[in-house]
């Protein structure tokens, strides 16, 4: 199983990536060795993941969500919350 997930870094933005595994990648990103662009944003946290069956729906979504201006990744992430 693959999941796409979004983070929330310190300074506010929001990150989208892909992973077999959201616990160990959520450490990773917290600890400084994820992806350059969390490392300097530290700490993050987990606010919308996803399910997807293989790598490739997995990075599709990760690229729709990506394409996607920041008041729409809110509403997915409201959405979870609500």
């Amino acid at each position: 199983m693959w999941y796409v997930y979004i983070i929330k870094c310190s300074d506010r933005s929001l990150y989208t990536g892909v992973t077999t595994d959201i616990e160990r990648r959520m450490n990773e990103h917290n600890a400084g060795k994820g992806a350059s662009y969390t490392r300097v944003r530290t700490p993050v946290n987990l606010v919308h993941n996803e399910s997807h069956p293989n790598r490739s729906k997995a990075l599709k979504r990760e690229a729709e969500i990506k394409s996607w201006p920041r008041y729409k990744k809110l509403a997915l992430i409201k959405e979870d919350h609500d």
